[in-house]
């Protein structure tokens, strides 16, 4: 109910976590972490880390991601924010926003939506918002 003023202090082992949801895992809801994680299955919620996002080649997000560096191999659909940098490796499909510092695009990688980049998108990157998930990700077999 009251929540203390005092800022969060981290510990090195929560910082340094590494998380994974593996293929053929399906989440409902919202992930926050300090770690770094990698997706591998399918979230339907909105992603929020304070260091690395690895999304493979086989994952599906139905929401908005958010951290420090960003890196996509599958597919996303909603709006992808990083304080530092994005790269869309050539096997993902994005259908979404993206903020960040930077941005790094492979060949074959696909991208549908509006880009921000530099100072003022990292600041906005820095704090996630909640916005309406979108309907899956049709695959083209």
């Amino acid at each position: 109910m009251f929540k203390n003023q005092k800022e969060e202090k981290v510990s090195p082992e929560v910082l340094n976590s590494n998380n994974t949801i593996g293929k053929g895992t399906t989440f409902t809801g919202n992930i926050e972490t300090y770690g770094n994680i990698r997706i591998e299955g399918k979230i339907v919620g909105d992603l929020h880390s304070k260091s690395k996002i690895v999304i493979g080649p086989s994952a599906e997000i139905q929401g908005n991601v958010t951290g420090q560096f960003v890196e996509v191999e599958g597919n996303v659909r909603g709006t992808l924010k990083a304080t530092e940098q994005i790269t869309l490796k050539g096997t993902c499909k994005i259908l979404g926003d993206i903020e960040t510092s930077k941005l790094v695009v492979e060949s074959g990688a696909e991208f549908n939506g509006k880009c921000k980049m530099g100072k003022v998108a990292s600041m906005v990157a820095s704090s996630p918002e909640k916005t309406e998930h979108k309907p899956s990700l049709a695959s083209n077999g």
